[in-house]
């Protein structure tokens, strides 16, 4: 008796598959978010009792020295960018949760490119992060933010750009680690200076040489400086206010302009991608 081995093909990887799987990956991503209730409330929670709560509260403290401004405006495009900086690590966290289950490496056996699963992540944690931001532009109004069209384009592309950057980067941290408590302590080590280092909840003008110097090295602070300008541009704010709320970032006597911020937003986000497909290269 004779046995006849069966050959079995693995399709040529390419183009075609890798689109694919970023296409299943971020799909993916959607879809455990949107299933997801829970987690959707928890990431609005702190973004809105800080406008809502905090941003009252230190609004009656300084009212007398910015009349023109609602605290909470000045707040807003803060409290935008942390929504849009949570949901996105979280969303990074998924891979240590998939590395935990047995899922990660199913997907790291399949017929294509290590790097496709990345950016599959990177995309799919961007899109549900700036989807989570949009639903704090819904509450532009309640804090005397306009619904400008433009307005409201201009921050969702904005916030995609701060998404897609603070995922990369939690996708380079989570490529290794393999608990989730390892991960979201590191990340809470990372995020809360960022955090507060970037203006969110203070202006940049007037400040000690070296609290200048940290706002200045801070990638956040490129990404809600564009938001704050975007949202003062359609504000009808007296000159002397939106010099000490909205001053922008300068390096020495350089105004850095805002496409340079969101270039530079722009191009740590592919970096970090880099470095993150380079890190899963070497998983096992």
């Amino acid at each position: 008796m004779t046995t006849e081995a069966i050959s079995v093909r693995i399709p040529a990887r390419g183009a075609g598959h890798d689109l694919r799987a970023i296409k299943v990956v971020l799909h993916r991503e959607m879809l455990r978010f949107v299933n997801d209730r829970t987690r959707m409330a928890s990431m609005l929670l702190q973004p809105v009792l800080w406008l809502f709560v905090m941003g009252t509260g230190l609004g009656s403290l300084v009212r007398g020295s910015i009349p023109g401004v609602d605290f909470r405006t000045f707040m807003y495009p803060g409290m935008i960018s942390m929504t849009v900086i949570m949901t996105g690590m979280f969303s990074a966290g998924s891979i240590v949760w998939d590395r935990e289950f047995g899922f990660l490496r199913e997907m790291l056996v399949a017929p294509v490119s290590r790097g496709a699963i990345v950016v599959g992540k990177c995309l799919g944690g961007a899109l549900v992060a700036t989807g989570q931001g949009v639903v704090i532009l819904a509450m532009a109004g309640l804090v005397g933010v306009p619904y400008s069209p433009s307005l409201m384009l201009t921050l969702v592309a904005e916030m995609f750009l701060a998404a897609f950057a603070i995922t990369a980067f939690g996708v380079t941290l989570a490529a290794r680690m393999r608990n989730m408590q390892t991960f979201f302590g590191l990340m809470q080590m990372a995020i809360m200076p960022m955090m507060f280092l970037s203006g969110a909840m203070f202006p940049l003008a007037n400040l000690p040489s070296w609290l200048h110097a940290l706002t200045v090295v801070n990638p956040m602070t490129y990404a809600v400086d564009p938001m704050r300008h975007a949202v003062f541009s359609h504000l009808d704010v007296p000159a002397q206010d939106n010099a000490a709320l909205n001053p922008g970032v300068r390096w020495f006597d350089f105004q850095v302009p805002v496409g340079l911020e969101l270039g530079l937003v722009t191009a740590l986000g592919l970096v970090l991608m880099t470095a993150a497909i380079a890190r899963f290269r070497r998983v096992e």
